[in-house]
């Protein structure tokens, strides 16, 4: 499942539960919401890997366990060949100097009450990268210029910005402390269509120049398959379908990701008009009590009775193209 080039991160059998409380009295534990149950992949230096699915299937919970804002509850993540330990507080430091974040919204990411030069020095400061004020101060003018802002706009208020420009100044604020690898968690999807196309093609820019890395979190499968080199498909809170990005979209080997692609618009309407749509019936099953089997069988239009009993096997079905489904025979 890995990549031939070296992979900057690796995730190992991935879990985060998060505890439900039950009863008005005692609070007691009555379960766990299965958030992100078991998955792994890698990410090859200066690549950009996309991850898609439908709202809840535990896209953004993955990222942010990733980069330990919320702590695993089992398995491994590895980065620059580091493994993440909670436990040496010195070596999570590093580690996190290492990551960074853009968040969906641009609204609520950024502190009303700090200016500019205070939002995006605070890496800064956090990991002591600079002795003076005034060196740090010099550091912010350039991210902001390398985000297409100007300089004189440090001492101003988020409040003072379009969500465009509050999105450069969360983009300044991740590149802050000369991160290797940077979570994009749905970074455009808050923003007018006319602005979204103007961050996306900031991030490729800034990957070109710094070789960065990206895990690019989204639900606009035309965009994906512009920005990232492969593209992982989620389904609550495991991957069903993982390969590079042309290969997915014209030859998805999952029921689920059929299904996904099928809704994707095409510049051309006759194509449009000829292909078949895969409407998916019944919701999305609760993840504190996930199906057994495969989760996706309930709602798959080519079950079959080993889908009920049997979790499919995470195999290859072509070079790089990786699968887990039942009706998906290996090689």
């Amino acid at each position: 499942m890995m990549n031939e080039a070296q992979p900057l991160v690796v995730v190992e059998n991935l879990k985060k539960y998060f505890p439900v409380a039950g009863g008005l009295v005692f609070k007691r534990k009555s379960g766990y919401v299965k958030a992100v149950d078991g998955i792994s992949f890698s990410i090859a230096k200066g690549e950009t890997l996309g991850l898609v699915g439908e709202s809840g299937c535990g896209k953004t919970t993955a990222g942010r366990t990733i980069l330990n804002l919320y702590s695993p509850t089992e398995g491994k993540i590895y980065i620059d060949g580091q493994e993440l330990n909670v436990a040496r507080k010195p070596e999570l430091k590093e580690f996190r100097r290492k990551t960074a974040m853009i968040f969906q919204d641009p609204y609520a990411s950024l502190n009303p009450r700090w200016t500019v030069s205070a939002i995006v020095s605070e890496p800064l400061r956090v990991h002591k990268l600079f002795k003076t004020e005034q060196e740090r101060t010099e550091r912010v003018n350039d991210l902001l210029n390398l985000v297409g802002l100007s300089a004189r706009l440090i001492n101003r208020f988020p409040h003072e910005f379009s969500g465009g420009q509050r999105q450069r100044i969360g983009v300044a604020r991740a590149l802050a402390s000369d991160p290797l690898f940077i979570v994009c968690d749905e970074p455009i999807s808050a923003l007018d269509v006319s602005i979204q196309a103007q961050v996306v093609n900031l991030l490729e820019e800034l990957q070109d120049k710094f070789g960065l890395t990206y895990l690019f979190i989204a639900h606009d499968l035309s965009m994906v398959r512009h920005i990232c080199d492969r593209v992982a498909v989620m389904y609550l809170g495991v991957i069903v379908e993982l390969a590079e990005r042309n290969e997915l979209y014209e030859n998805p080997l999952h029921p689920y990701s059929q299904a996904l692609l099928s809704a994707v618009p095409i510049p051309d309407p006759k194509r449009d008009r000829e292909r078949r749509r895969i409407i998916l019936s019944g919701d999305v099953p609760r993840p504190i009590n996930p199906p057994s089997g495969c989760r996706f069988h309930p709602r798959c239009p080519v079950v079959m009775e080993q889908c009920r009993v049997d979790v499919p096997v995470w195999h290859e079905a072509s070079p790089g193209h990786w699968v887990a489904c039942h009706a998906v025979k290996a090689p």
